[in-house]
């Protein structure tokens, strides 16, 4: 035995008999320990729909409200929980564990509290807990989110609603129960074809009805009327759902809804674009202090990502692991790749088809909503910080996503907000600070929330928003300044144009804010071109040429100087690179003998 073996043995001895001295002074001799297993509890049963309301929420009000009316045309009676508020919070860390994430204890205390609520109005806990389940989202990996079922389990026992039924869904596995109810499809919930589309459908057009509040209210000329707009989606939208119609039809009124809205797009806004962990991005309560709310208050246009970008990302995902496997043994040990190309088909297919869905939703809508962005560019983007197989959170996207919103001018500012202590963001922000020292362009902040410190979150927030407004107006002069307009004659152009108030109207996309496009689309309906500008680092001869372009887009002619008597006049097209063939000026309507150092400080 070699003196290693030996000091090993002694250590294991020295660490065996300290566990026996500390059982003996805790009374833990005679405690037997047994694996831990997960309760069974009574399934949900078929012909107890009627009878039992099924609890959900996390997502916006308007997804979590088209879901409801989705579910209940199926014939279940389904109900949202109110948006998660600091009282929530304070449940959720009075019943949960220490050191959880700020969702966790949101969304767990908002459970508890609805059924404290419940309660309080005389109904017994027996009843609570025969009428009602809670239907909540799992998911495996570095996130803590993978606990979430353990912590409804243990906050509900604790506050005295012990056995009250949660049903999961799995992100990777799709909907089972978490009460040990293997043959869940067999059990109260029919996950048919309708079901899925019906999910489907409630996701893109709640994803809509934001996105479009989202971009007219800032510039909405009637306080209050882009709310009201959406209020009244809602209703159109679920009224359509729940019976079971064609999204189209409700999509048409929707439009002509928002479509009433008049703006003033010459407001300049800066954009800025929220991303981050999915619940905290995602939630429009106490949650992110209110964040999108706050920002239009403090004069921004909010960009919120759409819940559809995060089931496009799933599916991306699903091809990149099939293909990244294809020809390995499966769990059986055999090696089957049409097996592997039918998946890859089938989720491609899938695929496909949701975008396709999405944009057909947005052409209904005159294009008005974003697009979504596209997985594999923004994997492109991201591949050189972040790797794709770390997952966990939004993975590489937070990363890809800052990158695509300043090379293809999405956005002024980005936001990532996660709770405190989210690991697969603070992984994320680790690697930003690289992104914006090669990008130099953007403006980055990230954020933790923990329900409190709102005032030193906002405070840090403003800060990078200054930023974002010089920017914005510095690019809204730029373009002002190129076409030769001043501030009046632009505003009262579009005033003199009432299609331009329309908050559907089609607007380019050739700067990142709205009022430096509009100058754009302004310009070209009065036939005024772009003043090019000289680069410092052009070469006289580019010089020449830049300048020679300009004076020939302002529609300029060549003069004859040596007869002026007759002044004699061509088109400046029939000026060549080398001059005019007739006057040898050196550009269209010089005069002659202009040196090259002379063109080139007339075109500066």
């Amino acid at each position: 035995m070699s003196p290693n073996d030996t000091l090993d043995r002694q250590a294991q001895q020295e660490l065996k008999d300290y566990e026996e001295k500390l059982r003996q002074e805790l009374g833990l001799e005679d405690d037997n320990a047994e694996q831990w297993r997960k309760p069974v509890e009574r399934p949900l049963l078929r012909q107890s729909r009627e009878t039992t309301t099924i609890l959900f929420g996390g997502l916006t009000t308007a997804h979590d409200e088209l879901i409801r009316d989705t579910i209940q045309g199926l014939g279940y009676k389904v109900e949202p929980l109110p948006c998660p508020d600091n009282v929530a919070l304070g449940i959720g860390k009075e019943f949960g564990n220490r050191g959880q994430c700020n969702p966790t204890y949101y969304t767990v205390g908002n459970l508890v509290k609805y059924c404290q609520n419940l309660r309080e109005q005389g109904m017994s806990v027996e009843e609570i807990k025969e009428q009602y389940v809670f239907l909540t989202a799992g998911a495996c990996g570095p996130c803590r989110f993978g606990m979430y079922e353990a912590e409804f389990r243990k906050a509900l026992k604790d506050a005295g609603f012990e056995g009250f039924r949660v049903l999961l869904f799995e992100q990777e596995k799709g909907i089972s129960q978490a009460s040990g109810d293997e043959a869940a499809e067999e059990g109260g919930i029919d996950f048919t074809k309708d079901f899925y589309m019906g999910l489907i459908k409630a996701i893109m057009v709640g994803d809509l009805i934001n996105d479009l509040g989202y971009q007219i209210r800032p510039y909405e000329i009637n306080s209050g009327q882009t709310n009201e707009a959406i209020k009244q989606a809602k209703l159109i939208a679920g009224d359509c759902l729940r019976a079971g119609e064609k999204v189209e039809e409700a999509l048409l009124k929707i439009r002509d809804l928002f479509g009433a809205v008049r703006c003033d797009f010459t407001r300049v806004k800066p954009k800025v674009k929220i991303t981050g962990e999915f619940w905290a991005m995602t939630t429009e309560g106490d949650g992110n202090y209110r964040m999108g709310e706050w920002l239009e208050s403090e004069g921004a246009q909010v960009l919120t990502e759409p819940v559809s970008t995060w089931v496009d990302y799933l599916l991306y995902i699903g091809k990149h692991d099939i293909m990244k496997t294809y020809g390995l043994p499966d769990s059986d040990g055999k090696v089957s790749r049409f097996k592997s190309l039918k998946s890859y088909a089938l989720v491609a297919a899938l695929k496909l088809y949701f975008r396709r869905r999405y944009d057909k939703y947005r052409k209904i809508l005159g294009m008005k909503p974003m697009i979504l962005p596209d997985q594999g560019k923004i994997h492109k983007l991201a591949q050189s910080y972040y790797n794709i197989d770390l997952r966990g959170g939004e993975g590489h996207m937070e990363v890809g996503k800052n990158i695509y919103a300043v090379l293809e001018k999405k956005a002024h500012m980005v936001i990532s907000v996660k709770p405190f202590g989210c690991m697969p963001s603070t992984q994320s922000d680790g690697v930003q600070s690289k992104v914006v020292n090669d990008y130099p362009d953007c403006i980055f902040i990230p954020i933790e929330t923990s329900g409190d410190g709102e005032v030193n979150i906002k405070s840090r927030v403003q800060m990078k928003l200054y930023e974002a407004k010089v920017r914005c107006r510095e690019e809204f002069a730029r373009v002002l300044e190129g076409y030769g307009f001043s501030l009046e004659q632009f505003r009262d152009y579009v005033k003199s144009q009432p299609e331009y108030a329309s908050s559907l109207a089609e607007q380019p996309h050739h700067e990142v804010g709205v009022a430096a496009n509009m100058i754009h689309k302004v310009a070209k309906a009065m036939k005024r071109h772009y003043s090019l500008r000289v680069d410092p680092k052009m070469s006289i001869e580019e010089v020449e040429s830049l300048a020679r372009r300009q004076a020939e887009a302002e529609g300029a002619v060549c003069v004859n100087v040596d007869e002026p008597e007759t002044a004699a006049t061509a088109q400046s097209d029939e000026c060549g690179e080398d001059g005019c063939p007739t006057c040898t000026d050196s550009l269209p309507g010089e005069q002659k003998h202009r040196s090259i150092d002379q063109t080139a400080a007339a075109a500066r």
